[in-house]
């Protein structure tokens, strides 16, 4: 893992003797980095499905008729060309609308309920040059002469299509709130060992003297261990302890999650569970 484990729980330390020292354990880089870069990216998809739901995919639909237009007028104009004159191609180009769906919710709001045609289509000299290539010559011309943002797609975008933009715009949004979270969340807390007395990084104070069990077999894993404690009605609570995301194990910094763990166990007289290992120092007997 990216913050580096314990290479063991067997530290230095007397049992029943719990440190007297203060030791803090702060949210680690790695963990605020790695939250950081999940808010980021659930941010930037929210952002992308919001725009293509409000506007982008109702743009990109006039973009489409805009384009079957001038195929349209690319195909007229090829059968047309030797029997009409410049003035009367004007004419005819000038009373076509494009042919735009019934269901005006697909396109942007404020759309009139007929467009014309690109009024470049009516010069004649133009159509003539541009019949090389409708495309490049005829729509992306008018596409920078007008400031079109949006290429033509290949079909119409439904209003299915824009929905599920809204759909996952809203799923995006949720595990961006949650990534927030979860970051201003760790952001504001520790895990703090002074003394007796320790601080889980949720929950309540409690001192070492009623922890009832300590569960160590995650530790030197994934540097995750999980503590019971004496309640008042006679139950008992849960803590987690996260080396990970709290202090870490960085030698360099003096790997705090480990020496907070030493001197839990220090202190602590309940229940230990943890994986037993073969003690290789021990020969076996000879036959």
């Amino acid at each position: 893992m990216g913050e580096g484990l314990p290479s063991g729980s067997g530290g230095s330390f007397l049992a029943g003797q719990p440190m007297s020292e203060r030791i803090e354990c702060k949210p680690t880089q790695w963990f605020l980095l790695r939250a950081a870069a999940m808010l980021l990216m659930f941010g930037i998809f929210a952002g992308m499905f919001f725009k293509d739901g409000k506007w982008g995919y109702r743009e990109k639909n006039v973009s489409y008729y805009t384009w079957r237009a001038v195929e349209e007028a690319a195909a007229k104009f090829g059968e047309e060309q030797s029997k009409m004159t410049p003035a009367e191609w004007k004419e005819y180009v000038e009373s076509q609308t494009l042919d735009l769906p019934e269901d005006r919710s697909i396109l942007p709001v404020g759309t009139p309920e007929t467009l014309p045609w690109p009024a470049l289509l009516a010069d004649y000299e133009v159509m003539k040059e541009g019949m090389v290539n409708p495309k490049k010559l005829l729509f992306d011309r008018y596409r920078d002469e007008v400031g079109m943002k949006y290429d033509a797609p290949d079909k119409a975008f439904t209003a299915g299509k824009i929905f599920e933009q809204w759909v996952v715009f809203w799923i995006c949004l949720v595990l961006t709130l949650g990534a927030l979270f979860v970051l201003l969340r760790t952001i504001s807390r520790k895990m703090v060992l002074h003394g007796t007395t320790f601080q889980p990084a949720g929950g309540k104070p409690v001192d070492i003297e009623d922890l009832v069990r300590l569960d160590l077999r995650r530790w030197d894993g994934k540097g995750l261990a999980f503590a019971w404690a004496k309640s008042g009605n006679g139950s008992e609570r849960k803590i987690r302890i996260d080396g990970l995301t709290y202090g870490g194990f960085k030698k360099e910094e003096g790997e705090p999650a480990e020496k907070l763990m030493e001197g839990l166990k220090a202190g602590f007289s309940g229940e230990l569970i943890e994986y037993e290992t073969e003690d290789d120092s021990v020969e076996a007997p000879e036959a």
